[in-house]
């Protein structure tokens, strides 16, 4: 919440002066609606916030598709490859963080794949259990990702609450560190 007095802004927890009164700090905190409203301040209420994963700044639902992008002739646009651009929706962004997450809970165990290649010793259970217990929960969460039918589900999926502008995610299930 912000307030206003005279039409200008009052910062919370700062002093001020009003009709050559001092106001301690603290004093919009402890003051009642009435006491603000007789002196003259108004309340101004907080731009609405939007999860940035799934909105643009002002609230439109970002697109959950990719997109190929044309020029306004309707033409393709092209990277220095002759390759169209695609610019990616919500969707496969999300997808590709699963995998980012995925990649860094196996990273810390993949010599023992390479030793199992190169020196046929064998991966110890727990590892292989974990390591597969995170592809699992990575494609459980992308085949989740691409049966949202729209934003609002995606949101649903993600588990995301908004409070005081801090956002709550519900993280994939990643199965926990066997060394932890």
């Amino acid at each position: 919440m912000a307030f206003k007095l005279d039409g200008n802004p009052l910062a919370v927890d700062v002093a001020f002066s009003h009709n050559d009164i001092n106001y301690p700090a603290n004093w919009l905190r402890l003051s009642t609606a009435d006491e603000k409203t007789a002196l003259g301040i108004t309340e101004i209420a907080d731009s609405p916030t939007y999860d940035s994963r799934f909105y643009w700044g002002n609230g439109t639902a970002k697109t959950l598709t990719d997109t190929n992008e044309v020029d306004e002739n309707g033409d393709p646009v092209l990277d220095e490859n002759g390759d169209q651009v695609v610019t990616l929706g919500v969707k496969s962004v999300l997808k590709a963080q699963e995998k980012v997450t995925a990649g860094t809970l196996l990273a810390p165990y993949d010599w023992y794949v390479v030793r199992k290649a190169e020196k046929d010793i064998s991966i110890p259970s727990a590892i292989s259990t974990f390591r597969d217990g995170v592809r699992t929960a990575c494609d459980t969460r992308e085949k989740e990702i691409d049966a949202c039918s729209d934003t609002a589900a995606l949101v649903v999926l993600y588990g995301t609450t908004e409070k005081d502008g801090v956002y709550t995610p519900n993280m994939t299930q990643y199965p926990a560190d066997p060394n932890s």
